[in-house]
């Protein structure tokens, strides 16, 4: 009798210890993804600061290309209002990164703004921004997948749904910017 509620004892003692030890891994998880985030949500931030000056040094040379400047302008005021790390958010931020792609490609057309001082500046801030949010979201997705993978394999799937973990979502390159642009020769 006193052998069966020592190994009882035991048996429950490392059932407790394996959850804890569980748990505390989706907690770790948890935490890389909410980290990765925030390193994109400061690149984010730097481009969303130097968007508007690339729009209005555009302007200045191309006026008639309204409809692409109220494009990028409205899908910032979406990602500015769309809540963090929701999938709303990723897609909003990525349409800026095509709308900034388009201000880049519309340049070709403008000798003179091509050769704008402030434009090229601008360029090469946002390409090196552009670069590091690339960095960051590698690093994003690298912590989602291993939130995801705990979330769904075993035994961390039977703790996932007792503390109602969900899995997380990729911050993808959106199809517009997989496709291969045609280049003018």
């Amino acid at each position: 009798m006193n052998g069966a509620i020592l190994i009882l004892g035991v048996v429950v003692f490392v059932g407790l210890l394996a959850g804890i030890i569980i748990y505390n891994g989706f907690i770790g998880r948890r935490n890389a993804v909410r980290n990765a985030f925030a390193s994109i949500d400061v690149q984010l931030k730097k481009r969303w600061d130097l968007v508007p000056q690339l729009v209005e040094t555009v302007k200045a040379y191309a006026r008639h290309e309204r409809t692409l400047f109220q494009e990028i302008v409205e899908a910032r005021q979406r990602a500015e209002r769309a809540g963090p790390q929701s999938a709303q958010r990723f897609t909003h931020e990525q349409d800026i990164g095509v709308g900034v792609s388009r201000l880049f490609a519309l340049a070709e057309d403008y000798p003179e703004l091509r050769s704008s001082g402030q434009f090229l500046h601008l360029q090469r801030n946002l390409t090196e921004i552009e670069s590091q949010v690339a960095a960051s979201r590698r690093a994003y997705n690298a912590a989602v997948t291993r939130w995801n993978e705990g979330v769904e394999m075993f035994p961390g799937s039977l703790f996932a749904r007792v503390f109602s973990f969900q899995r997380a979502d990729w911050f993808e390159t959106p199809s517009k910017q997989r496709r291969a642009h045609d280049v003018r020769l």
